[in-house]
């Protein structure tokens, strides 16, 4: 069976992660540090965490991942693949270069439209009528890999932030689950993103 390594930390990436339980050898889980929340800002886990402890996983919390040490803590786990779903850091291209088939991206946006940090949001605010979820290959840029597959649904009128992030997240875990067989495979091939369409959804800010 493949080994994989996940990587992921809010809501978004819970269906993903218990996908792939379910079908695959997850060996590991990389989420961010417990940060601070809350009015007491008292230490809480990830989403993800909670997730993989239930699940006994091993859990990675590197502060920096393009760190050195945290390079070779990878290397040691000996995955097939690596699947990301909003892990919240950069991947060097050295990381992206340790699995033999590579790390894919579940992407909340139909591709190159919003590219970055907060496609849902972005696509609500801009009146889009149709958003989605696209598979790709990361490469070292934001968003920019090649891509997989892709699925659209229809944005409705009462439609929130909160209730695309729901579909979405559903949405992403499914076609992850639907393309990973021929990808592994080698039948299915990645596709350059085309030039033309391309936008940027930066970090929402608080005041926004």
């Amino acid at each position: 069976m493949t080994k994989v390594v996940f990587m992921g930390t809010p809501e978004f990436a819970v269906p993903t992660l218990q996908a792939l339980i379910e079908h695959y050898d997850v060996i590991g889980v990389v989420t961010q540090p417990d940060r601070p929340a809350g009015r007491n800002k008292q230490l809480r886990q990830s989403p993800i965490k909670e997730v993989a402890i239930q699940a006994g996983i091993p859990i990675f919390q590197p502060e920096k991942i393009r760190k050195p040490e945290a390079l070779e803590t990878l290397r040691q786990w000996d995955a097939d693949l690596y699947v990301v779903a909003a892990f919240g850091q950069i991947l060097p291209q050295a990381l992206l270069d340790i699995p033999p088939h590579g790390s894919v991206n579940v992407h909340a946006s139909l591709l190159p439209r919003w590219r970055g940090a907060a496609p849902i949001h972005a696509s609500i605010r801009a009146g889009d009528e149709e958003t989605g979820v696209t598979i790709m290959v990361i490469d070292a840029g934001l968003d920019t890999g090649p891509m997989l597959s892709k699925r659209a649904i229809p944005i409705n009128d009462d439609d929130t932030g909160q209730t695309l992030h729901d579909k979405l997240a559903i949405l992403g875990a499914n076609l992850l689950i639907d393309t990973l067989p021929s990808y592994l495979s080698g039948e299915l091939k990645s596709v350059p993103q085309p030039e033309a369409g391309i936008t940027y959804a930066p970090q929402i800010k608080k005041e926004e």
